[in-house]
């Protein structure tokens, strides 16, 4: 099984940083258990992102021919487009255990010491949110992802002594939702990078079918591309979209998700034909009506909303800017006129004030 091979970094550490991420990011219990079954295990059963699939081959392909280990991995982009299941595939692919932690559970370099002189050689280690890294535990990462060692020091003052401990060969697969944050030397030191982007709405349907399998659903065409499309290019959205779905159908006792169970159960969540959800929809009408279209500075919008500003950066902005609805300028977050559009607004950027 899959999940024999995950080793999660828990206690302390860990509590506090779940306890870090903003309520919007935070899953259930259910949601963990339920999307690492519906995770692929293998390239293969890897839906979109087809050309970082298919450099991942080659590089596993390769790595294994010489029987070395595979160079450090850094995967950017969005929440939910797969870089957590990549990173699993890959240990899966190299036939090799993988240590699952996120940067702000290493608070310590005694921490990150700690994981890499349990890691075997070959042994995978998937960072989340590597961005988040303390600087003093990024600097320990250096010399071991470079030279598979680590330096400490021992004793202190004239009597303190530098030691240096070899460890086994490893692959650090780091994964980020803001590449800009992370330092230059840290960033230098991986040998493989790939940017995932969102989802085709066909990508999505086929996931979402592929999901409905496991999960013992029966989805109508019409149903799996109506909810890929309001899944905000996300596999991650997409399956939890195909959960609520299933629940209302089956209240409903519908013994099929079809097209009007779909839009009936997705309308209820507050979910639009565009995708655009109620944090979404309160993001632009507050850039709309009480400034103006914009444009409207990051840490405005978030006292405005009562948001924290990492969640407008990467939960809602991301999805808003790709499909057209906001852009960012020098001056700030604008409005453009697709969202003017959505709410049913004449498009004049020289008057738009008390809309709501």
């Amino acid at each position: 099984m899959q999940e024999d091979r995950i080793k999660l970094i828990s206690g302390k550490s860990a509590g506090k940083a779940a306890a870090s991420v903003p309520k919007q990011a935070q899953e259930t219990e259910e949601d963990v258990v339920l999307n690492i079954s519906l995770r692929p295990t293998r390239l293969t059963e890897f839906t979109g992102q087809t050309d970082i699939v298919d450099n991942l081959k080659i590089s596993l392909t390769a790595a294994k021919q010489r029987k070395e280990t595979l160079e450090h991995v850094l995967l950017s982009g969005p929440p939910g487009l797969g870089k957590t299941s990549l990173a699993h595939i890959i240990a899966h692919e190299m036939g090799t255990k993988i240590t699952a932690t996120s940067g702000p559970a290493i608070e310590r370099a005694g921490d990150l010491i700690g994981i890499l002189t349990n890691l075997e050689k070959g042994d995978v280690l998937f960072i989340d949110e590597i961005h988040r890294l303390p600087k003093v535990v990024e600097e320990f990462l250096y010399p071991a992802m470079e030279n598979f060692q680590i330096d400490f020091i021992i004793d202190k003052g004239p009597y303190a002594k530098t030691i240096k401990f070899n460890l086994k060969p490893f692959t650090l697969v780091g994964a980020t939702t803001r590449i800009g944050l992370l330092t230059a030397p840290l960033r230098g030191r991986f040998g493989i990078l790939h940017h995932l982007d969102f989802y085709a709405p066909e990508e999505l349907a086929s996931i979402i079918n592929n999901s409905a399998k496991l999960l013992g659903v029966s989805v109508d065409e019409e149903a799996s591309m109506e909810m890929a499309r309001r899944a905000r290019g996300t596999p991650r959205i997409a399956n939890r979209l195909l959960r609520r779905v299933r629940d209302y159908a089956q209240v409903a006792k519908s013994g099929r998700i079809d097209l009007q169970t779909a839009r009936k159960s997705l309308d209820s969540l507050g979910i639009d034909k565009a995708g655009l959800d109620d944090a979404d929809r309160r993001a632009l009408k507050m850039i709309l009506g009480s400034y103006n279209g914009g444009p409207v500075g990051i840490e405005s919008l978030a006292a405005s909303l009562n948001e924290e500003q990492d969640t407008i950066i990467d939960t809602i902005e991301p999805f808003l800017l790709k499909a057209g609805y906001l852009k960012r300028t020098s001056r700030g977050r604008v409005a453009t006129a697709l969202a003017f559009e959505h709410f049913g607004i004449p498009y004049n950027k020289d008057n738009q004030k008390d809309l709501f």
